[in-house]
């Protein structure tokens, strides 16, 4: 299956599809938090985010005025737009009566409405949680509980209010909502694993299999779905887990966060979710959420913006060469044989960061060095072209 998320009100869009057959797609997370409500070093980043090669963002934005953020972002943007629409009802009911759990069901849906309305291409929405998923959370028993931001919003108001979760309750008039502007659903992981030992419990599974029968219930009618998965998982784990995915979801797009590999790589997180995220795709996964180097430590940079998109799409060419996609391997062929040529202004405009490649080239050689400073007189490339080119002449005189 194939998802074209492609809101009717986003204008300067530039569509790309995600699913089967196609090329892994990436996502960066961007948005304006309480501590930093200013949305115009976002837009930066979302400049960076798509220099840099994303397929698509997500506005996570918790700031003063969400409306006007998520706005200035869709305006400016050439790629999909996601939004969460739990974030902005949770704040604005703090604002209004001073706890998440005041929340109504008229809050939640006319967040969604509005975000629809505004132009978001696809929203993440928490529906999958309901009073079976927390049983199974509370018997079971996690490390870390819940770490989905959304997800905890949802969990803490159920348990408060003792009542079904209004996403999953009303999920017909969401459908409503989407269908209306040719919104993608993508379907929360509000339960994802946020340490290994979480990883494909009991709570997990069984909100995926909610999530499973809602893509039918979508589907039918006409409204377009990706399905959210983990999380922290471990490596061995992560083929197993895209599989059932895909079975319980009906083949729809999944698109996960990660899977990071290790919960020990503060700082180096986006290294961990490039090896998880390779597997994923491989496995199954057909988009993949940047992770950043700043993950589980503060706001991203710019910087990290750019470093949490190329890992992600270092993974997913990776998975693209393992699936034999055409295009991808096109890109590798052309690279060596721009290396064997020792042809380095083709090397570096091939690279997947020409800037980063050229700043190195231009920091550790001599100018105009037709090695590298790594091997220097030794370079194998020249000796073997060299013995070669000698070798083939003989035999062309022969």
């Amino acid at each position: 299956m194939i998802a074209i998320p492609c809101n009717i009100n986003h204008k300067n869009l530039q569509p790309r599809g995600v699913g089967l057959g196609l090329k892994v797609k990436v996502n960066a997370n961007l948005g304006t938090s309480s501590a930093f409500p200013d949305p115009a070093p976002e837009l930066i980043k979302l400049k960076t985010a798509i220099d840099a090669g994303a397929d698509s963002v997500m506005d996570l934005s918790t700031g003063d005025n969400i409306d006007a953020s998520r706005r200035a972002i869709i305006n400016a943007s050439t790629v999909m737009v996601g939004t969460v629409p739990i974030y902005q009802a949770a704040v604005e009911t703090i604002k209004k009566r001073g706890a998440v759990v005041e929340m109504t069901r008229e809050d939640m849906l006319d967040a969604v409405q509005r975000q629809a309305e505004d132009g978001a291409d696809f929203l993440t929405i928490h529906c999958g949680i309901n009073k079976m998923v927390l049983k199974q959370l509370t018997e079971e028993g996690r490390v870390m509980d819940v770490v989905s931001r959304g997800g905890s919003f949802i969990t803490g108001w159920m348990l408060h209010n003792e009542k079904e979760n209004p996403f999953y309750e009303y999920f017909d008039d969401i459908l409503d909502i989407c269908e209306k502007y040719d919104v993608t659903i993508s379907l929360g992981d509000g339960l994802r694993p946020g340490c290994l030992a979480d990883a494909t419990d009991r709570a997990q599974i069984q909100e995926l299999i909610n999530i499973g029968e809602l893509t039918q219930r979508a589907w039918a009618r006409g409204v377009q779905v990706m399905c959210e998965g983990p999380g922290h998982m471990p490596f061995n784990q992560i083929e197993t887990n895209m599989k059932l995915q895909k079975s319980l979801c009906h083949g729809a797009p999944f698109y996960v966060l990660g899977p990071l590999v290790t919960d020990v790589a503060p700082g180096y997180d986006h290294i961990t979710s490039a090896i998880g995220g390779t597997l994923a795709a491989v496995s199954g996964a057909d988009f993949l959420c940047y992770v950043t180097p700043a993950e589980h430590l503060g706001l991203p940079d710019l910087n990290d913006v750019k470093e949490g998109v190329i890992a992600a799409r270092i993974a997913a060419h990776a998975a693209d060469l393992a699936k034999g996609n055409k295009q991808a391997w096109e890109w590798d062929v052309k690279m060596a044989r721009a290396r064997k040529a020792l042809d380095w202004k083709a090397q570096l405009d091939l690279a997947i960061d020409p800037d980063k490649a050229k700043e190195f080239r231009k920091s550790k050689n001599k100018e105009d060095e037709e090695a590298c400073s790594m091997c220097g007189d030794y370079c194998a490339v020249k000796i073997v072209n060299e013995y070669l080119t000698e070798q083939r002449k003989k035999t062309w005189k022969a």
